[in-house]
């Protein structure tokens, strides 16, 4: 979700239920494809990745300890950011800091060239802990070499992938992460997530290693090439994924202070699971996009922000040991639906997502759609879509559990604002304590088992 509108091709309901019948297939396909190739064990390298160089002696990798693998952290690739077309970052460090939700005992990444349209060399990479908030130094003793099927140096194709091999680490939960790339030959366009809600650097030349912030004098709100950060977990069985629009993905929260309402879904697991309730013990990543819709994406090969029917395989069934995911969409192909009129399209598109995530045997919880009176979008019709939609979710025949975020934060005096206190301001995102409330209200058993068996 973004403030501007939205400038996606129009596209009649009826095309939009051809469309979605003609991409189920490729997407049940695309999805067999990623979990046939999909690394489960610690230090494997991942698909489409090309290692060259020599092997380095010091990367720590095949930890002796025993766990789970779980992300910790992901971000989905969200477009090609401008502006790096032609040499992307060469010759710069890229300290991407992001947030775990679960600790570990050792750490892997992954790696993005989704958007690239030359082969992506990343000839050196680290993983360290951060000294402390709101800084690119590193904690003493925390900095480790990753490593690529054995080697520091790898090349990533065009609309490829990587996973590192795993680095023995000790990873406490809350901690805030360094993953630092250097590249030194140009390719581009960068794989970018633009709105981190979170600061990293960049240094001119190869500082991957280094420990000191000195280097780092240039900050960032994007994340670059990272995708996901796993860890080898005693602390949790699965992941969860959060999966929506600039609501997930945290728009207007406090930058560097982790107060995105699955920021807050960790921290209610992990509060409970210590407390003995009967919850799932589950780490919590973030696959929201600003912006997103169910249906459509936006322009470009490929495109940018690609639709949640689309991303759904790689964003949500190709993270690391899934167990339940959260699907919060809607509200922008509401705000922007050219007609008004293709609701049985967003809800077939989210039915298609539920069928997908059955297919592998994951539990849905599905979101009611927030009040957005009082945003530029606002009027009449589009509230009408928004109510009919909310009562077919509310019905229980597009989720396996609902979470009803709309009757939570919506002004009990006019339901179809948010309420003052929830509201950033913009009439459409909630603020740091909407944030916490959306957290509060879904119930955690709600998470707990798999897919209901087909009857």
């Amino acid at each position: 979700m973004t403030r501007g509108r939205d400038r996606g091709a129009s596209v009649s309901p009826t095309q939009h239920r051809a469309l979605l019948a003609a991409i189920v297939a490729l997407i049940v396909a695309i999805s067999a494809a990623i979990y046939a190739t999909t690394s489960s064990g610690g230090g494997a390298q991942s698909r489409a990745a090309q290692p060259a160089g020599s092997r380095l002696p010091h990367n720590e990798a095949a930890p002796a300890s025993t766990g789970t693998w779980v992300g910790a952290w992901s971000a989905s690739p969200a477009a090609a950011e401008p502006g790096t077309e032609t040499t992307g970052l060469a010759g710069r460090s890229v300290r991407n800091v992001v947030h775990v939700s679960v600790g570990g005992t050792a750490a892997r990444i992954t790696l993005s060239n989704l958007y690239g349209q030359s082969p992506l060399t990343v000839s050196h990479a680290s993983l360290a802990l951060a000294a402390g908030p709101g800084t690119a130094a590193a904690a003493p003793g925390s900095m480790r070499r990753l490593t690529f099927g054995g080697s520091a140096r790898v090349v990533v194709p065009p609309g490829g992938e990587v996973m590192s091999d795993a680095a023995r680490v000790p990873v406490p939960y809350g901690a805030d992460v360094l993953v630092t790339l250097f590249c030194d030959g140009t390719s581009g366009p960068v794989t970018y997530h633009p709105f981190a809600r979170q600061t990293s650097y960049l240094a001119d030349g190869d500082h991957t290693e280094d420990t000191t912030a000195a280097p780092y004098d240039q900050q960032t709100p994007y994340w670059r090439y990272l995708t996901a950060l796993d860890v080898l977990s005693n602390e949790a069985v699965g992941t969860v994924v959060a999966f929506g629009d600039s609501i997930t993905d945290g728009y207007a929260s406090t930058v560097d202070a982790n107060h995105r309402w699955p920021d807050h879904l960790a921290q209610r697991l992990r509060t409970a699971a210590e407390a003995g309730a009967d919850v799932p013990r589950y780490s919590v990543v973030n696959q929201g996009i600003s912006g997103n819709r169910v249906l459509t994406s936006r322009s470009g090969r490929p495109a940018d922000n690609p639709s949640g029917v689309s991303r759904f395989p790689r964003d949500v069934l190709g993270r690391t040991n899934v167990r339940a995911v959260v699907i919060a969409l809607g509200v922008n192909d509401i705000l922007n639906s050219p007609e008004l009129a293709d609701r049985d399209g967003v809800l077939e598109g989210l039915r298609t997502m539920v069928d997908l995530a059955h297919a592998r045997g994951l539990k849905v919880v599905g979101a009611t759609v927030m009040p957005f009176g009082g945003h530029g979008g606002y009027d009449a019709a589009r509230e009408t879509m928004r109510q009919e939609i909310n009562a077919r979710i509310r019905s229980g025949k597009v989720f396996d559990e609902v979470v009803d975020f709309d009757k939570a934060l919506r002004d009990p005096y006019d339901p179809r604002r948010l309420r003052a206190d929830y509201d950033c301001g913009d009439h459409l995102h909630p603020n740091d304590r909407g944030y916490e409330r959306m957290a509060e209200v879904l119930d955690l058993r709600s998470l707990k088992g798999a897919a209901p068996a087909r009857l």
